[in-house]
């Protein structure tokens, strides 16, 4: 009976511990903010140029006070399945310390129950060539993650929209390029011909 218990008391310890470091599994999450942003599906935004209005609001369909603990609400932007594959530094984990999904800060700010709250976010120059889709969690005190909302079911197979990474390449940079491989070729051309001259022999006089 005393093994029992101690083993009783260290899982109880370590569900606390594991709760006291923030660990909460994102399938423990209700679905309790309603989250839609401008880019229809399929939509093509360009990096640094293009900009996303994100809304939310509070699912009005659950119980009142669901959202008693709701202090802040963080809303980011995550990879699409199809854009994980292959790719561990994307891949989403239930442990949501752990979790790669969501790498892209869009906002955040005081959570609010009165109506819809709407923001303009402009898609920052270093954000990946990939499928997106948006996601707002809220967050209690202590900034643990205790409801969420996203642009796309849980499977993120609808209403998804790509963003068009900057190549850092310019039209001035392309043609000068041109030029420079044009000339290059012109002058190889020049050079062979010079060499060939001097290694053609001179004709003696009779």
């Amino acid at each position: 009976m005393a093994a029992r218990g101690t083993v009783l008391a260290s899982l109880v310890l370590a569900c606390l511990a594991q709760a006291c470091c923030g660990n909460v599994l994102f399938s423990s999450l209700q679905r309790t903010l309603i989250v839609s942003a401008s880019p229809h599906p399929g939509q093509v935004l360009k990096a640094g140029e293009d900009k996303i209005t994100v809304t939310w609001s509070y699912n009005q369909s659950f119980a009142a006070g669901t959202d008693a603990a709701y202090k802040t609400v963080k809303v980011k932007l995550c990879y699409a399945p199809v854009s994980q594959v292959d790719r561990a530094w994307r891949k989403t984990v239930d442990n949501l310390a752990k979790d790669k999904t969501c790498q892209h800060a869009i906002a955040a700010e005081p959570y609010s129950l009165s109506g819809n709250r709407s923001l303009e976010w402009v898609v920052q120059k270093d954000v990946p060539e990939a499928t997106y889709f948006v996601r707002a969690y809220a967050l209690d005190a202590a900034g643990i993650q205790v409801g969420f909302g996203q642009t796309t079911d849980r499977n993120k197979t609808a209403n998804l929209f790509v963003v068009q990474a900057i190549t850092g390449r310019h039209a001035s940079l392309d043609i000068a390029a041109v030029c420079f491989s044009a000339f290059s070729v012109v002058s190889l051309f020049g050079f062979f011909l010079a060499e060939k001259r001097k290694a053609k022999p001179c004709s003696t006089p009779n």
